[in-house]
């Protein structure tokens, strides 16, 4: 079964008074993009995470995210009592020893000084909270994965609507086939009688008939264009990760379409080239959002 491109993904985990957030977005493109926004604790990690997840999503423009809420408890700044003890009783002595008068609210005067308090901004990652975050980066992948195989049920469905459609419209063709022989024929013929005083030899002419129709005779793109439908099918059947040998399918889909029509002659069949190009452009627009 074929996998879109597109793709969403999250995860959250608590860690050590942390809620840490993962979240992969998916797009598509011709390669593996990968774009990373991680807080600088886990900046060593950010080769490890770029092998998980061109290992696991192949290919496709990635946005990985992960972010971190933490505790009041644990992001409050430590208040430094030896300090603030020291701040104190320097102050309380001049207090003492002049005529200052003494502050309300000792307090507030006292946190407002320097270095009384001080933040724990000396963060190292500990194993077992990188094993957290890596099982939360697989919850989030495989969030997106099952995204994106539900987006692929419907490019497929789609996809077998379009073949089914080139089907029937080749199958119409077909009845065109011999009338286009003989209306050539005599289109050619009639040609013929308006040269006056033109003499030519009737088997010489039956010979080039054969020539001309021959040429124009659409056996083969018709042979080979059923075998490209099969093909895109049967490669669809296949494990995800199809998408550019899809593309490359329906390009000689393409092909074919174009040369029936460069040889059709005839307005009735040109119409339905028409209608099976507009079904193939709709395939190839698609088959672009397919991994």
């Amino acid at each position: 079964m074929i996998q879109s491109m597109t793709g969403y993904g999250e995860a959250i985990v608590n860690y050590g008074g942390k809620k840490i957030h993962v979240e992969v977005k998916s797009l598509n493109s011709k390669s593996f993009d990968l774009f990373m926004r991680v807080p600088p604790i886990y900046k060593e990690k950010e080769i490890a995470l770029r092998q998980t997840l061109s290992q696991q999503l192949q290919r496709g423009k990635i946005d990985l995210t992960i972010w971190v809420e933490k505790d009041v408890a644990v992001e409050a700044p430590q208040v430094k009592a030896k300090v603030l003890v020291s701040y104190y009783e320097q102050l309380k002595e001049v207090v003492d020893h002049s005529k200052i008068p003494e502050p309300a609210d000792w307090m507030s005067v006292l946190l407002r000084l320097p270095e009384t308090t001080a933040r724990n901004e000396m963060e190292t990652l500990e194993e077992e909270e990188w094993k957290t975050i890596s099982d939360a980066v697989n919850t989030a992948l495989e969030h997106l994965t099952a995204f994106r195989t539900q987006e692929g049920s419907g490019l497929e469905k789609m996809f077998q609507e379009k073949i089914s459609n080139i089907r029937t419209l080749l199958h119409q063709i077909e009845t065109y086939e011999t009338s286009r022989v003989e209306k050539i024929k005599s289109r050619l013929l009639e040609s013929l009688k308006g040269l006056h005083e033109v003499q030519y030899d009737n088997n010489r002419l039956e010979q080039e008939l054969i020539y001309y129709i021959e040429k124009l005779d659409i056996s083969e793109e018709k042979q080979r264009l059923n075998n490209h439908l099969d093909y895109f099918v049967e490669t669809m059947d296949n494990a995800p990760g199809q998408g550019k040998k899809l593309g490359f399918v329906a390009q000689e889909m393409g092909r074919e379409i174009n040369t029936m029509g460069s040889k059709s002659n005839l307005a009735e069949m040109q119409n339905i080239v028409v209608e099976m190009k507009d079904e193939l452009e709709q395939i190839k627009e698609q088959v672009l959002n397919v991994l």
